[in-house]
């Protein structure tokens, strides 16, 4: 087993590995996915949430032990990123590889437990979610935040932000890391299409190129809300080929 802790949480070095060593027996169930796992571990001190990558395969775990950083390796890493640049995501506290073999086997990424009213996904499904507005906007300054200091997050979808509300504000917390590119600075298209998955609501698209466009002032409005909905419609189109044939193949399958 290979541990890394935050040197802030070394007195939950023992914990960490109780917790993950009886994973599959103990712990709130957050998540049970096809892929990965969360559960809530409760402390004294602090909750942590631990993530279970799936296994990968016979190729990936070669590749995970040599050549790629593993996806609890580059969570922590690209967490503690974010947090140096004021981005909100929940505390990185440690991460966990156990090998399997000649390459890599199970997983971990420890992290704060955010207790968050929603995600940016309850804004798409609930338009008369109380302050919807409000948040839609003060989620589209935190975009500007991630674009202006260069974060690519590949993840940007529905449910890979946490909204906390603090008194008459809200904060957002980005989760699921594993995936993201750290640029010098990002180009306009690269912006629009970092936000393309998140809603196929062109009235919501429409206030977020409106918020969007009172702090990037390289493109007038008119061109932020047509680009955005450009690709947000090509990304919808893609989804929606893609989910025709997985069909089609579990049909043939019959």
């Amino acid at each position: 087993m290979k541990l890394v802790v935050h040197p802030k949480y070394k007195a939950l070095h023992n914990t960490i590995i109780q917790s993950v060593e009886q994973f599959e027996t103990t712990g709130i169930l957050l998540v049970k996915g096809s892929r990965n796992t969360i559960k809530v571990y409760p402390t004294e001190t602090i909750s942590l949430n631990i993530k279970s990558f799936k296994r990968p395969n016979i190729l990936n775990r070669f590749v995970y032990k040599y050549i790629r950083d593993s996806k609890a390796k580059r969570s922590y890493e690209y967490g503690l990123k974010l947090l140096e640049k004021k981005i909100g995501t929940p505390q990185p506290i440690a991460y966990i590889e156990n090998d399997q073999g000649l390459g890599l086997g199970s997983s971990f990424y420890v992290c704060e437990h955010i207790q968050a009213q929603y995600t940016y996904r309850d804004l798409v499904n609930q338009p008369d979610l109380p302050d919807h507005e409000h948040i839609l906007r003060a989620f589209t300054r935190f975009c500007v935040q991630l674009h202006e200091n260069g974060v690519e997050f590949k993840d940007h979808s529905p449910g890979n932000t946490l909204i906390v509300k603090n008194h008459h504000e809200y904060d957002f917390y980005l989760v699921d890391l594993n995936r993201m590119n750290f640029h010098s600075e990002m180009p306009f298209e690269l912006r629009m299409k970092n936000m393309s998955r998140l809603t196929p609501k062109k009235e919501m698209v429409d206030v977020m190129a409106n918020e969007y466009a009172k702090f990037y002032k390289e493109k007038t409005e008119e061109e932020i809300v047509n680009r955005l909905w450009k690709e947000t419609a090509d990304f919808q189109a893609r989804f929606f080929r893609k989910q025709l044939l997985k069909k089609k193949l579990k049909f043939w399958k019959k």
